[in-house]
């Protein structure tokens, strides 16, 4: 299933979340099992460190299931320590080099610590966007360059719903883009055993997983789960076989708190 942006370019509501996957036999075994799911969207970093291993995997898995690099939306961000003109252009091409990509379908800007620019070479990126930007940050933005970026990655959770910057989002057609939908990968994960989200799972039959992704999805909002578990990478997919009820969906609504548990951008200004 896949969600329109503003610019009529398609993307994937559902993609695979490779941070902290690397290594060249498990890439290979995460997206394996991960294109056998049906996941058409990658994503990856440079600062993720597994773009090469990314690339090389997906020019040996592609053919072995029937698809081509224009069946696949890649996606990959730029450092906060290659921002500014020269080095962007440097570090966008070497992403494409590492990846084995004559284009990318995103390009993140991967934090807003410095002012970003888009590398001016048409034809190498689909589709343009940020990560981890606030409102200010992306008028500041907008007001430099006359354009709102295509997609806005962040933190995204039934503990972190940043209604405003959402709001903004739909309101400059801003596709909104969640990551650590799941939580984080620490033994104290209070999402995964929120009372609420438990009582939803247990009383629709689904995973927790499956109700906190579906939940974003449903909402309009795209999801990044990741995975090195077979049995995980398939069903985090298979979140659009059934829907949660709205007096569902408004109790996991209630749950927000402001709570980041992963990077907070608030005071970079």
């Amino acid at each position: 299933m896949n969600a329109t942006l503003k610019n009529g370019n398609c993307i994937p509501f559902v993609g695979l979340g490779t941070y902290k996957i690397r290594g060249k036999e498990d890439v290979y075994r995460t997206l394996k099992v991960a294109l056998q799911a049906g996941y058409r969207l990658i994503d990856t970093a440079a600062v993720y460190r597994n773009e090469t291993e990314i690339g090389q995997s997906l020019d040996e898995l592609l053919p072995v299931n029937q698809l081509k690099r224009s069946d696949i939306f890649i996606t990959s961000k730029l450092g906060p320590k290659d921002q500014g003109e020269g080095n962007c252009y440097s570090a966008c091409l070497k992403s494409l080099s590492n990846l084995g990509c004559q284009y990318l379908d995103l390009y993140l800007i991967h934090w807003p610590g410095t002012q970003g620019k888009k590398p001016d070479d048409p034809g190498k990126l689909k589709n343009i966007g940020i990560s981890n930007f606030l409102k200010h940050h992306i008028q500041e933005l907008y007001d430099k360059t006359g354009v709102y970026p295509d997609v806005l990655q962040t933190e995204h959770h039934p503990h972190l719903v940043q209604t405003d910057l959402i709001q903004f989002c739909k309101e400059t057609g801003i596709f909104y883009q969640a990551y650590s939908s799941l939580g984080t990968t620490t033994q104290d994960n209070q999402i995964l055993t929120d009372p609420v989200v438990l009582e939803v799972s247990r009383k629709l039959q689904k995973s927790v997983s499956q109700i906190l992704l579906r939940w974003a999805v449903q909402e309009g909002i795209g999801v990044l789960p990741k995975s090195c578990n077979p049995k995980h990478i398939q069903e985090n997919i298979d979140i659009f076989s059934f829907q949660i009820p709205e007096e569902d969906m408004k109790l996991l609504n209630s749950l927000n708190r402001d709570k980041h548990y992963c990077w907070n951008p608030k005071d970079i200004v």
